[in-house]
């Protein structure tokens, strides 16, 4: 064997399982299929909006041309277009009128360069939900299970927030909160009294504020209040692959990294019933090779590891390897998002604040807390925001000349409160990834195939948390109320939460994956990223994509420590 594990991925579940596996003493090889990527050198981080390129703007003609799609996400300026996939290099196929926005990075580190850093805990109230309604099947872990996992991820991430004591929202390993503003507090003490059972805190985010022995030592700072975090952060200061994990496993002596190898199939060994290694496609020869290992771990992302695992046939697995309950590929989920409402806030002319914080408030989930039968819609959402000062980058869009411009833009501008909401949406297998039956990429693997829609209960969620927003707004009393009803919420894929094409359950026939996130058929291949999830709660999921590649990796350690893999 050429290592003892091959991790497919170098994102948020990837780095986690790299680390784990090498500080317990594996020969760990990581394959990125994208570029290679130095920390702090590769980033613009350090410049100022008006030493950007073209101001930060992609001409429209490039937009059109090379990202139709990714342009559509708020984080894509020529700062980081680098960390964005050209869609003219990587199409996907959609059937008609139903679109699917694959927002997406070939690169090392993968999109735990461009997240937005919210971390957030999951509770029995999301591992029981599925049981409880009758939707998708029944997690085969209850939070008790993944508890522990989620304090070594926090401890070692670094994640800012305050103990709330919200049965839904479990406290966890925090480092100092960030401050919410003079707005946000008073929105907060509003809210609190008009609508009983409703709570806001500060986001609960993956930045130091107070960086621990552990995280000096990787050469990580303290947030420094810039906001340019969709750049790449030189200081560490946010989570990343490049930033912890990665370096972390590289200090062992136990990682190999290559880059620019895109994950083609994983190779099944009839003889011994277990995954032998993975093929790779050389991004730039477009030539073929193989590496080997005792365990692989597929953390590609929610798609793109359902692509491989469907692309890995043989006569043992004719439909994808350890696909025996043709369950991979279904169940494709991603957080409704979009949900937006903002207004302005009157007064508080005399109030502002210092630097730019890079994260906002957060509204937990307070409708159905009980797993209520029989209600309009089941699941629920939660909200994420923040009160602001426009700043002289209004006069882009103001009419005016000269002095007296430059006058009026000297002074801040209006309070404004926004927030958007994030949904929970349900699994469903009609939801799904497939594989073109001959339409191929240029390195020759098969196009995937995405459909995935809203459905009934989504739709449902959408409107009363569009009720939701603009009520709370009102009894702020807010003005110039904007309220994105009428063009609804974004579609599938806005949310860049994907989840679900290879998920967890107890039963063989009817799941992927065991509580381990190992495969049923399989042994020795484990997956880790978002397609495990049996469904997708309304918390951003990364924190639970690090628990659980945490759990998973030292649970195959210990196999191989036993002598069982």
């Amino acid at each position: 064997m050429d290592f003892d594990a091959i991790v497919v991925g170098s994102g948020m579940s990837g780095g986690w399982v790299a680390k784990e596996l090498c500080e317990r003493g594996l020969k760990t090889l990581v394959i990125e299929r994208g570029q290679h990527v130095t920390h702090g050198e590769d980033y613009l981080d350090y410049k100022s909006p008006w030493e950007l390129e073209n101001f930060g703007r992609v001409s429209e003609e490039e937009l059109a041309r090379d990202y139709p799609i990714q342009k559509e996400c708020y984080a894509f300026t020529t700062a980081n277009k680098r960390f964005w996939v050209k869609d003219s290099d990587h199409p996907y196929i959609t059937p008609e009128g139903r679109p699917f926005h694959w927002l997406r990075g070939y690169h090392l580190g993968g999109r735990s360069l461009l997240w937005a850093r919210h971390s957030y805990r999951w509770s029995d109230l999301d591992y029981e939900a599925n049981l409880k309604d009758g939707h998708g099947v029944d997690w085969p872990i209850r939070y008790a299970d993944t508890k522990r996992w989620y304090d070594h991820v926090e401890r070692f991430a670094g994640v800012s927030g305050s103990k709330e004591g919200i049965a839904n929202l479990p406290d966890g390993e925090f480092l100092p909160a960030m401050e919410l503003n003079v707005v946000e507090k008073a929105f907060k003490h509003n809210l609190e009294a008009h609508f009983p059972g409703r709570k806001l805190i500060m986001g609960r985010v993956a930045h130091l504020t107070q960086p621990t022995e552990e995280q000096d030592a990787l050469g990580r700072g303290a947030c420094q209040y810039r906001d340019f975090c969709y750049r790449g952060c030189s200081f560490g200061a946010y989570f990343s692959s490049l930033s912890a994990t990665l370096p972390a496993a590289e200090r062992t002596n136990n990682l190999t990294v290559v880059t620019d190898a895109i994950g083609h199939s994983v190779i099944y060994d009839p003889a011994t019933g277990r995954a032998s290694g993975v093929r790779v496609i050389d991004q730039n020869t477009k030539q073929g090779r193989t590496y080997t290992a005792r365990i692989v771990f597929l953390c590609a992302s929610t798609i793109g590891t359902a692509q491989i695992m469907l692309n890995s046939t043989s006569d043992h697995f004719p439909t994808g390897i350890a696909n025996k309950s043709d369950q991979v590929g279904r169940n494709l989920m991603d957080h409704i998002c979009g949900i937006r409402i903002s207004g302005t806030v009157p007064g508080y002319e005399d109030r502002y604040y210092a630097g730019r914080r890079p994260a906002g408030f957060y509204i937990p989930r307070y409708r159905n807390l009980h797993n209520e039968q029989g209600g309009a819609f089941v699941r629920g959402f939660g909200f994420q925001g923040g009160a602001s000062r426009e700043d002289w980058q209004r006069g882009g869009w103001q009419a005016g000349v000269g002095e007296e411009l430059k006058t009026r833009l000297r002074e801040p501008g209006k309070w404004t409160l926004s927030m958007s909401g994030f949904a929970e949406m349900l699994p469903h297998p009609d939801n799904r990834v497939t594989l073109h039956a001959t339409q191929k990429d240029k390195w020759g693997i098969p196009l995937v195939v995405i459909d995935c829609i809203h459905r009934e209960n989504d739709e449902k969620l959408i409107a009363q948390a569009f009720d939701d927003g603009e009520e709370m707004l009102k009894a702020m009393g807010c003005t110039d109320i904007d309220v994105g009803r009428t063009q609804g919420a974004a579609g599938p894929g806005f949310g860049i939460h994907e989840a679900g094409t290879a998920r967890m359950g107890r039963d063989p026939a009817t799941s992927v994956l065991n509580s381990w996130n190992q495969a049923h058929d399989v042994q020795n291949l484990f997956i880790t990223d978002g397609s495990c999830f049996a469904s997708g709660a309304c918390q951003n999921p990364s924190l639970s994509y690090m628990a659980l590649s945490a759990r998973a990796a030292n649970h195959a350690a210990d196999l191989m420590q036993q002598g069982a893999l």
